[in-house]
């Protein structure tokens, strides 16, 4: 992202060119026996791992999992939405 600054103290963002983000719905399964990824469509995952859901461990568990299916740093993964839920909307940046 590149930002403007303008009068007022506002911030304009602007997507670069060539930013590609993806939005996909995960169905969350903590404290499994192992992490794996399953692909149900083309938007949706179920990800299990085995991190519990305490203090958000699961979450990163799975902000993880999802960086290596994808082969994206972990820093281009981030949730959108349902970080105390098992659903969740995961956004990537390609």
């Amino acid at each position: 992202m590149s930002f403007i600054f303008c009068s007022r103290l506002r911030v304009l963002k602007f997507p670069k060119k060539n930013n590609i983000v993806m939005k996909i719905f995960v169905k969350a399964k903590p404290s499994a026996r192992e992490t794996k990824v399953e692909k149900t469509d083309e938007t949706h995952l179920i990800i299990s791992v085995k991190e519990p859901p305490v203090q958000g461990r699961a979450n990163a568990a799975i902000v993880a999992a999802c960086a290596e299916y994808f082969n994206v740093p972990e820093y281009k993964v981030a949730i959108v939405s349902g970080r105390t839920s098992r659903e969740k909307i995961i956004e990537i940046q390609l």
